[in-house]
């Protein structure tokens, strides 16, 4: 392991990093990598007031898609819907299809992952479909990110983010 590495786990700061694209919000307005798992919020593509919250467990690909009211997707039976591919897209432009690939543990057959060969790759093992229990903390986490919309732009710090670290100083 090297210094820099050490370095970075030791720290109590997140490194930030900047999106692989600039990527539209109107489809999948919320995407993370995180608790094992790609996540996040689709918008329905029949219903404006409606949306799904998708998941794909890294290793087992495992996925589960329910509305935020915890109603199951009706196509999400046996395969992937419309919402987890939605999904995957959306990541790789966020993220990268490295990054996404690694991160679910996928390792396409023709060596340089994109899309395609994710959702490929993940289809040909069969997975499982998953409990939707991720939905409510996932769907959670995406209003405590558009409360921050609403806020009015300053440069005085927030209460709730003050555990972070200054990193340079505001002008």
């Amino acid at each position: 392991m090297s210094s820099a590495t050490e370095v970075w786990e030791g720290a109590s700061a997140a490194r930030v990093i900047p999106p692989a694209r600039p990527r539209r919000l109107a489809k999948v307005p919320f995407v993370e990598l995180a608790d094992g798992r790609l996540q996040g919020v689709v918008s329905s593509g029949s219903d404006i007031g409606r949306v799904y919250v998708s998941s794909i467990a890294a290793g087992t690909y495992a996925f589960a898609c329910s509305t935020n009211n915890n109603r199951a997707c009706g196509g999400a039976r046996g395969s992937f819907c419309k919402h987890i591919e939605a999904l995957v897209v959306e990541s790789v432009v966020q993220y990268g299809a490295e990054r996404v690939a690694r991160y679910l543990r996928v390792e396409p057959a023709n060596g340089k992952p994109n899309v395609q060969s994710i959702l490929a790759d993940m289809r040909v093992t069969r997975p499982a479909q998953a409990a939707a229990t991720a939905a409510a903390p996932v769907f959670s986490r995406f209003l405590r990110h558009l409360t921050y919309l609403e806020l009015a732009a300053t440069t005085t710090p927030l209460p709730e983010m003050q555990w972070f670290p200054p990193t340079r100083a505001v002008a």
